[in-house]
């Protein structure tokens, strides 16, 4: 063979190479797509299994399901709408009130998997007494897990517009959330805080807020680096109302925590802490700013606070 002739036989192999391969990714795909409506189709199956045997089943049965359907709404998107389209939401929520703590933690967990899909948000607001089941998780769940998956759903629940008046009107939601600011474990505080300033964001909070503890609680908070973030973030909404302006300049300990805050926090905690500062002087009249102005270490400060 002439040596002309082998860049065309090397420029035909190549392409079948290249064939070959196109064709075995294919299949590969192919046969992926496949698996995957296969393991969609069995995992439907297997919700609806599961949502039976809580409904029928012994207590050491729904325990196991519920553990179950808590692990597998967390690991697929479409698990979640099954779970919920088969009915698993208020035969979950009913194990709540369980004596057994793993059956409740697991029960509760699971209808937090659930809600991150948005629509199953709706209908677990949509059940009647899950809500307050929630609530009483939170307040008096038998597991620290229990209590602070309960604090995450209400955070994951407040995060809809139509459901905030909802959850700030269900009885002693907003003080449990206030509470588990204060004394819950880190991650509780965290999702308590965040699920207190996504309710502070509707413009008829300040008095549930108010009335409730959580005002109080959110300035105690400004002193936990853990949580001192999204407290300012959720004073300075409140504080939009100048009711609530006065009253947190009223107490000492707020703006020496906002002081505080704007000296050792985080680029975002700082951010905060001034805009709540903002907030009180310009709702709260001269008499708030007066006080702000008389803070030993707010001296210089107060025509920064005020652009």
């Amino acid at each position: 063979m002439k040596n002309g002739n082998k860049p065309f036989v090397f420029q035909k192999r190549s392409n079948s190479i290249k064939t070959s391969n196109i064709e075995a990714l294919f299949r590969l795909q192919t046969s992926l797509a496949a698996n995957r409506i296969t393991a969609i189709k069995a995992n439907r199956i297997t919700a609806l299994m599961l949502v039976e045997q809580l409904s029928a089943g012994s207590q050491e049965v729904k325990a196991v399901a519920a553990r179950e359907l808590r692990l597998m709404a967390k690991i697929e998107k479409e698990n979640r709408s099954f779970i919920a389209e088969g009915g698993a939401i208020p035969t979950l929520y009913r194990l709540f009130r369980s004596t057994n703590p793993v059956a409740q933690e697991n029960a509760l967990t699971a209808i937090l998997n659930i809600s991150i899909h948005d629509e199953n948000k709706r209908k677990i607001m949509e059940e009647n007494g899950c809500l307050e089941l929630i609530v009483y998780v939170l307040r008096y769940g038998l597991t620290t897990e229990a209590r602070e998956n309960a604090a995450a759903t209400l955070f994951s629940l407040s995060a809809v517009h139509d459901f905030k008046k909802m959850i700030m009107d269900e009885h002693g939601a907003v003080a449990a959330l206030a509470d588990f600011l204060m004394q819950g474990s880190p991650r509780g505080k965290k999702d308590a805080v965040m699920a207190l300033f996504n309710l502070s964001t509707h413009p008829e909070s300040w008095s549930q807020m108010l009335n409730m503890g959580a005002v109080s609680a959110l300035a105690r908070a400004l002193r936990d680096e853990i949580v001192a973030e999204e407290a300012a973030g959720a004073l300075t909404l409140l504080m939009r109302h100048h009711i609530l302006a006065q009253t947190i300049a009223s107490e000492d300990t707020a703006i020496t925590n906002l002081v505080g805050l704007m000296k050792r926090g985080t680029p975002k905690a700082k951010e905060n802490a001034i805009a709540a500062l903002q907030e009180m002087c310009r709702r709260g009249g001269l008499n708030v700013i007066q006080n702000v102005a008389k803070m030993p270490m707010f001296s210089g400060l107060i025509q920064t606070i005020l652009l």
